[in-house]
């Protein structure tokens, strides 16, 4: 019997590179622009900000973003004002999972579609529909608990 060994570099699972410089920040002035003529993702209303989500999701290829660093702007979501504000007042996993928001899954949605306002409103309204029906009650799906979003609660 022969053995063998599978050799996997230090970048095979990661998100980022693992030393030297970070994937550059891809600014997109047209696409923020058009989010900013959206509703609110999570109320509908408007006038909104162009909210940048800064934490990883591998699954979507999206790196983690520094504390002085934005994310590149096709991570960006339309937020009133005020829930842009309480976004980033403290975890934004909790944020988005407290409105029951899939915040990669829907900024890669509306990239997808940039400038095409009916398909956005698509998107959104579904979005806002599956959130209503996640958060009927709090943490309602396993999916949506702290726990389950690999965060730490009760700890300072």
């Amino acid at each position: 019997m022969t053995a063998f060994k599978i050799e996997r570099p230090d970048t095979a699972f990661a998100n980022a590179p693992a030393s030297g410089p970070k994937r550059k920040r891809v600014t997109d002035e047209a696409h923020l622009r058009w989010i900013r003529t959206l509703p609110c993702v999570i109320s509908g209303k408007r006038p909104v900000d162009a909210a940048h989500i800064r934490f990883a999701d591998p699954s979507y290829g999206k790196r983690e973003t520094g504390k002085a660093e934005k994310s590149s702007d096709r991570w960006a979501l339309p937020l009133f004002p005020a829930l842009h504000r309480e976004q980033h007042d403290g975890n934004e996993r909790l944020f988005w999972a407290k409105y029951g928001i899939d915040p990669c899954r829907v900024a890669a949605a509306l990239y997808g579609v940039s400038g095409d306002d009916e398909q956005a409103e698509i998107i959104i309204r579904t979005a806002q529909e599956t959130a209503r029906q996640m958060v009927s009650t709090p943490y309602a799906s396993e999916r949506l608990t702290p726990r389950s979003q690999g965060l730490e609660v009760g700890r300072g």
